[in-house]
């Protein structure tokens, strides 16, 4: 399953999402996105779920990481790009909860574990 991240840098820190009571993986922090859709770029697909999840309008950047992980059976890859900018207010329509969160704690959050091996790629890039 081919999948998409959106890595919004602010003042050293970064977004986490976490998942809100009856989604899948209630309770993990990831980053923003999801699925890729048939006849999608992972681009295209990033835009339009940071449209329907945070309600903003956001300008892709290039990618920052790469991960896969083995779950049940099927590998998740996920592909994180930089959000350059974006307009609009952030709004929670699928996690609970948000958080900006500093690039010396980020892995203490409880990540999902595709997202926690992109956090890990990103500390090389951004420190």
């Amino acid at each position: 399953m081919e999948v998409t991240a959106g890595i919004l840098v602010k003042d050293h820190h970064v977004l986490l999402m976490r998942r809100a009571p009856g989604q899948n993986a209630a309770g993990g922090w990831e980053y923003p996105g999801g699925k890729i859709e048939p006849g999608e770029t992972g681009e295209q697909c990033l835009h339009r779920e940071l449209k329907e999840e945070l309600c903003i309008d956001a300008e892709i950047g290039e990618k920052m990481a790469e991960s896969a992980f083995e779950m049940s059976s099927k590998t998740i890859r996920l592909h994180a790009y930089r959000i350059n900018q974006y307009e609009g207010e952030i709004q929670l329509t699928v996690h609970d909860q948000m958080e900006w969160v500093p690039l010396s704690k980020l892995l203490d959050h409880d990540q999902l574990p595709a997202d926690y091996l992109v956090s890990q790629k990103l500390l090389e890039v951004l420190r």
